[in-house]
């Protein structure tokens, strides 16, 4: 199912491409930013130790927890290069570790290459729609790209390109790329009046993604001081705060499939960091930027002492925000705001997608905690059964906790505070920086910047047997869908283990009645299919897949 939808928008796209092969590819190829201000010497990096190297008072390190911390500062050349040269290893494992998985959904090599040409094609205008600024630094990290993936395109555009995967994930909503959930809490809901946002990123591109998290402090020329948690090779912004209490994070919405890349959302967010400091100069910001896809940004202001929630899309934009009075403010990958009252692809989203009942979740939650803290934030992130409590599974898309997030992130605005998951997921510690602390006095490159007596600990669920279960089911089901494609045999044992690992998981009696139904034991087929309709199934195409099974089988076997 996976590789129908990327083989079908890949074949449209490529038939696009060879009609319109004259409306500017090469120029988008060949495009620069003008560098000519800059010095582009390639600057050396100090190296302390195995995990800790510095270019001046730029360094990276790697914490007790983990987590890359990476303090650069500059124009726009200087932290393009400074976060190149400081993470290069990071920057070209994080490329092979995403090209991989792009190999491992479109493995033809034919179909590659239609590939390449497609994103030749559907890139051919983004360098219209991104600030010269960010082009430079973004110019800059890529002379520190692996010349392995040429192939694809030359490092810059390629580069260029994957500022906007993030995107293209949104669009593509069948390859379960995004999910995130977000809230705040703000004057008697919170135990000291203050402001609190929480959220998890649900960006999944496979469990080695995910490894290496830098947390980004960044210091430009222009602009306000910000910190972002980020990957190799990635300036833009999915999760943030600058020193003004000003924090952004990202929610995808229900988006068609576009036709020409503009402004990637996390560049937009990124200029909302470095720029605004109000809810007011965000707003200002986004409305003037083209998107290509549909997204909410939720903003949090220390000045304001509030969130809002801004959407766009290509042809619409909306705020949405609560009468001060709620004091809380909840977003998921729906639209919320009068502008899309009437937008029928929204409706739609929130009927058939789990975008609604994750929202219904986290108001039950907040309704739960009395007086919300930084922990209780944690707590409702990492929370893993269904609304009133019902057992979904483990990993089903329906739970805030799917077990399969980048990073959850907790900010309190009004004191420049903020926490970072470590691995696994969101379940590992809370890491603490303190932004006054890291922008005014920095330890020179070899230990971490953290606020380690603030720090959050980790879920005690990742030393239950359960979690061990978890973890051996998911390797198990790669085991699966691997035979189902590959029309391999496999142990009725083995599919018993499966389901028993994570038995209230609609998708593990769905894989188990897949397998059986293509190699013709039906009765078995039907016995897992109306075990998996029994469950919490995550969307609803999904239920009437499942249903359609039940409906074919129930007639073959009269």
């Amino acid at each position: 199912m996976i590789i129908k939808k990327i083989t079908k928008t890949v074949f449209v796209g490529s038939g696009l491409f060879l009609m319109l092969n004259a409306c500017g590819i090469s120029k988008g190829l060949e495009n620069r930013p003008n560098i000519a201000a800059y010095d582009t010497t390639l600057p050396e990096r100090e190296q302390l130790s195995d995990s800790s190297f510095t270019i001046g008072p730029n360094f990276i390190t790697k914490n007790e927890r983990g987590l890359w911390e990476m303090y650069v500062k500059g124009n726009p050349m200087q932290l393009g290069l400074r976060q190149g040269a400081l993470s290069q290893e990071l920057f070209n494992q994080q490329e092979a570790v995403f090209l991989k998985k792009i190999d491992e959904l479109v493995p033809s090599k034919g179909y590659q290459n239609i590939l390449r040409k497609f994103l030749a094609w559907f890139n051919r205008k983004v360098y219209l729609h991104i600030d010269e600024q960010y082009k430079t630094e973004i110019y800059g990290i890529s002379k520190y790209a692996s010349p392995d993936y040429d192939y694809i395109a030359e490092e810059y555009p390629r580069v260029l390109y994957f500022h906007g995967a993030h995107d293209i994930g949104h669009a593509l909503q069948d390859l379960a790329l995004v999910g995130c959930s977000s809230f705040a809490s703000w004057g008697e809901h919170t135990k000291d009046g203050k402001l609190l946002i929480g959220r998890n990123f649900d960006f999944y591109a496979g469990d080695a993604f995910a490894k290496n998290k830098i947390v980004a402090f960044i210091e430009p020329e222009d602009g306000y001081n910000f910190m972002s948690v980020t990957w190799g090779g990635m300036i833009g912004v999915v999760s943030g705060m600058n020193d003004q209490g000003l924090t952004v994070t990202i929610n995808a919405g229900k988006s068609q499939f576009p036709l020409v890349a503009k402004t990637p959302v996390s560049l937009v967010t990124r200029e909302i960091l470095q720029y605004a400091s109000t809810i007011e100069e965000a707003i200002a910001i986004a409305r003037k930027r083209e998107v290509f896809v549909s997204e909410s940004i939720f903003v949090g202001s220390a000045k304001d002492k509030k969130a809002a929630v801004i959407e766009v899309a290509p042809k619409n934009f909306g705020v949405y925000e609560v009468p001060n009075a709620n004091q809380q403010l909840i977003c998921s990958n729906h639209f919320q705001s009068e502008a899309y009252a009437d937008d029928k692809k929204n409706q739609r989203h929130i009927l058939e997608s789990h975008s609604q009942y994750r929202y219904e979740r986290m108001e039950e939650l907040l309704e739960e905690a009395e007086k919300v803290t930084p922990e209780t934030v944690v707590s409702i992130l990492r929370n893993r059964e269904g609304l009133a409590e019902k057992e979904i599974g483990y990993g089903n898309e329906k739970a805030l906790n799917q077990m399969l997030a980048h990073h959850g992130i907790v900010f309190q605005p009004e004191d420049l505070l903020v926490w970072v998951s470590s691995n696994p997921y969101q379940m590992g510690e809370f890491v603490a920086y303190d932004l006054k602390e890291v922008f005014s006095k920095r330890r020179g490159g070899h230990t971490s910047v953290a606020k380690t007596e603030l720090n959050i600990a980790e879920d005690p669920f990742l030393h239950t047997e359960t979690y061990r279960n978890y973890e051996r089911y998911r390797a198990l089901r790669n085991e699966i869908e691997q035979a189902i494609a590959n029309e391999a045999h496999l142990a009725q044992d083995l599919l018993s283990e499966f389901t028993a690992l994570n038995p209230e998981y609609w998708e593990a009696h769905y894989l188990v009645g897949t397998y059986n139904l293509e190699k013709g034991y039906d009765r078995v087929a039907l016995d897992a299919f109306l075990e998996a309709k029994s469950k919490e199934i995550t969307t609803l195409p999904e239920r009437e897949g499942v249903e359609k099974q039940i409906r074919k089988l129930s007639r073959r076997l009269k």
